[in-house]
């Protein structure tokens, strides 16, 4: 492919070199103790060993990351995460498996892998919507549309909530259902009180506005077709989270297809990375590749834990 003609594309080498260079930059740290620049390289290619009295382990740049104990070449990895973080409704593991020239069985675990990395866990900040900023929030569904016997045996579509701060990140969870007792303690968690928020006129809004608290709370009532309003020069919508809802169920449905409800959380993981470091945002695809595999540091995925 034309993308893939740098040189950390082309060869194992380049690749390690250039994850070397993404992951320690000038000062190599041994992931086992975190010392720094204590370090020597052994006769194997890559490997190095601490030189702390009380570690003197050995180490390389995929250890302790989603990378690590793999037998696929660097630069396969490095293709890999070029192709997800560039790919706005997804790629698929058949996508992969065919880009790549690698099994369907390596590919599905290279993208889960992957969605590990894009992960933003404890990296994003602590709240949206600081500093007075506006936030959307609002609930989905995902799966397949099933007969009443089949969801009275436990067959359902699964809820997702969404918040979306404008200009800014998107955060996605998946929920048990759609009730103030589901929401509130994700909005505790990761809404600030001084955020404007806006939803649609769902009641269980009204519920949690009143017990978490935030600067002020606007609605749209879908139900009477507005979609949309103008108050003292402020846009009172809840189309910015919609918009994001159109992506994510594009891709879902017209490129995954089919998602088991316990990998749904990776799945989110990737559409909000890719929304949260978009070209609107003046970040690339080369760069979002490249903040993937920062993300894969300090994380583990392995075929014992698919979830």
């Amino acid at each position: 492919m034309s993308q893939f003609t740098a040189p950390h594309f082309q060869s194992h080498e380049a690749a390690r070199e250039y994850l070397e260079g993404l992951r320690w930059s000038a000062e190599r740290v041994c992931p086992h103790c975190g010392t720094v620049n204590e370090s020597y390289a052994t006769k194997k290619p890559g490997v190095y060993r601490c030189a702390s009295k009380e570690c003197r382990k050995d180490f390389s740049v995929t250890t302790k990351s989603v990378m690590e104990s793999s037998h696929i070449k660097l630069n396969v990895w490095l293709q890999a995460f070029y192709l997800m973080a560039s790919s706005k409704k997804g790629m698929s593991a058949h996508q992969l498996h065919r880009s790549l020239g690698v099994t369907y069985k390596t590919a599905w675990f290279l993208a889960h892998r992957i969605r590990e990395a894009m992960r933003a866990g404890g990296l994003m900040a602590p709240f949206l919507g600081s500093g007075g900023k506006t936030v959307e929030a609002d609930e989905t569904f995902i799966g397949r549309k099933l007969g009443a016997k089949k969801a009275r045996a436990g067959h359902h579509k699964n809820a997702v909530l969404t918040l979306v701060e404008r200009g800014g990140s998107a955060r996605s969870f998946h929920i048990d259902g759609a009730s103030a007792g589901d929401i509130l303690p994700i909005i505790r968690n990761n809404l600030s009180r001084e955020a404007k928020l806006m939803t649609d006129e769902a009641s269980h809004y009204r519920v949690i506005v009143d017990i978490h608290g935030v600067a002020s709370h606007k609605t749209v009532v879908h139900s009477r077709d507005e979609y949309v309003r103008y108050e003292a020069g402020e846009t009172i919508s809840t189309n910015t989270v919609e918009g994001y809802y159109s992506i994510f169920k594009r891709g879902m449905k017209g490129v995954y297809q089919h998602c088991a409800e316990k990998h749904l959380h990776r799945y989110l993981s990737e559409f909000d990375f890719r929304y949260s470091n978009r070209v609107a945002l003046g970040i690339g695809d080369g760069e979002r590749a490249d903040l993937a595999i920062k993300g894969a540091a300090g994380k583990r995925l392995t075929y014992r834990q698919s979830h």
